[in-house]
């Protein structure tokens, strides 16, 4: 058994469909499980659906159009998408008479997009004459906490996927799963959705608990590469990363799985391929524990721009206890989180998203210390071996020396597998190539 993983791209359109369809029909023999995302824009259709509804006015044209027109040119019937239309629009229409949207009520309404998505797909692969069946992922024992918008999987899922996929891991069901990505019940039967990166964790979440032989992502690149080919244009594809090293790339920029969605397969151990959709002959790159040959000394390079610099310096606190557990404290209670960070004695340099308000932050650092924000940055991480860290290192500041490049700030991340690096966000996509040059 395998799970097949295809995001909202992917399925945006009846072309993207029968080619998805394609795919699925290529690997029936390995017992697919498949796993959808919403089509193409069809989350965001809702949410602005849900905007008009609360100032009173009820539209659902784009997303009912997208659909109906797409069973249309698919030349299928799908009744069950037709009751969810309907449904939608008693919701959307609730939600005008009360002019409120919750965020309970906001996860029962994106959820319309992974629904009809997958009887899309279940009705389309039936008239080629592939049984498929499709499920919510209720119906295969999906349960999670009540935290709405970024729910959390409860720990029965374990047991109760397998109670629903069984017969058809061994035989006894012939129609293809097509379940849907990002979303569940709680314990009252209340719809939720699982946060960022949740059909990533739906996908690895199921197949973790069927013990498959892989976990498919479908993507629009031959997998995981060395850095952005937007880039650099000689970037090529990584064979083999591990969960530790994609879980960094994920957080540093790359498009590869959610960290948290690593959780579950690298709890049972299933490897995760990383698959182009468009190059389906293509190995791709496949994430496993621990890499089969000898480790690469760099495995790749990510860059995050729209980063802000914070320098918080305090000779009052010199030799303090709890100096930094103080300065944590005031990022938990504004809730914005730290990407990197550098710290001495009596300074702490580190770095968040720009998009995040800082003014309440600033002010209540600058209380006990000197607090000085900077704009416009850009982290550029290299994956790596890091007990090479020296000769990488030279590797690298050699190269940029040669271009008068200086680096603000350097960071060895505690997993051993990346060492981050700060500089100006202009100069991002270059620092990229030049040690993309120098190291691979």
């Amino acid at each position: 058994m395998i799970v097949m993983k295809f995001g909202g791209s992917s399925v945006a359109n009846a072309e993207r469909i029968r080619h998805v369809a394609s795919i699925i029909q290529a690997y029936k023999e390995s017992r697919p499980v498949v796993v959808l995302s919403a089509m193409g824009d069809t989350t965001d259709h809702l949410l602005d659906a849900a905007d008009m509804a609360v100032n009173g006015t009820v539209d659902i044209a784009k997303v009912e159009q997208l659909h109906l027109d797409t069973a249309r040119e698919l030349e299928i019937d799908v009744p069950a998408i037709k009751e969810l239309l309907e449904e939608l629009k008693f919701l959307l229409t609730g939600i005008s008479m009360l002019h409120e949207l919750t965020k309970r009520t906001r996860d029962y309404l994106v959820s319309f997009g992974e629904r009809m998505s997958v009887r899309m797909m279940a009705a389309y692969l039936q008239k080629q004459g592939t049984p498929a069946k499709f499920y919510d992922a209720w119906d295969i024992g999906m349960v999670s906490d009540s935290n709405y918008m970024s729910a959390e999987l409860l720990d029965e899922v374990w047991e109760n996927i397998p109670k629903h996929l069984n017969d058809y891991k061994n035989g006894k069901q012939t129609e293809i799963p097509i379940v849907t990505g990002f979303i569940a019940k709680d314990k009252n039967g209340v719809i939720t959705t699982l946060g960022r990166g949740g059909s990533d964790l739906s996908a690895t979440m199921i197949g973790a608990a069927m013990r498959a032989d892989e976990i498919q992502t479908w993507k629009d690149v031959d997998g995981i590469l060395t850095t952005d080919p937007r880039i650099v244009k000689e970037a090529h594809t990584v064979p083999e990363v591990t969960y530790e090293e994609a879980q960094e790339l994920a957080m540093f920029g790359a498009q590869v799985l959610h960290p948290r969605s690593m959780i579950p397969c690298r709890k049972t151990g299933t490897p995760v391929r990383v698959k182009n959709s468009y190059n389906i002959k293509s190995a791709g790159s496949v994430i496993v524990e621990k890499h089969s040959g000898a480790t690469p000394r760099v495995t790749a390079i990510t860059s995050v721009k729209n980063v802000t610099l914070i320098d918080i310096q305090s000779s009052r606190m010199l030799g303090a206890a709890g100096f930094l557990a103080h300065i944590f404290n005031q990022f938990l209670k504004w809730n914005i989180s730290i990407d990197v960070i550098a710290t001495s004695e009596v300074s702490v340099s580190l770095t968040v998203n720009t998009k995040a308000d800082l003014t309440g932050l600033l002010e209540d650092l600058a209380r006990v210390a000197e607090v000085k924000a900077t704009k416009e940055k850009a982290i550029v991480t290299l994956i790596c071996d890091a007990s090479h860290s020296s000769s990488i290192l030279e590797d690298a500041f050699t190269a940029l020396h040669k271009e008068n490049i200086n680096v603000q700030m350097i960071s060895q991340g505690a997993s051993k597998v990346n060492i981050s690096m700060l500089v100006d966000s202009n100069q991002a996509n270059d620092v990229v190539s030049i040690l993309h040059k120098a190291l691979f």
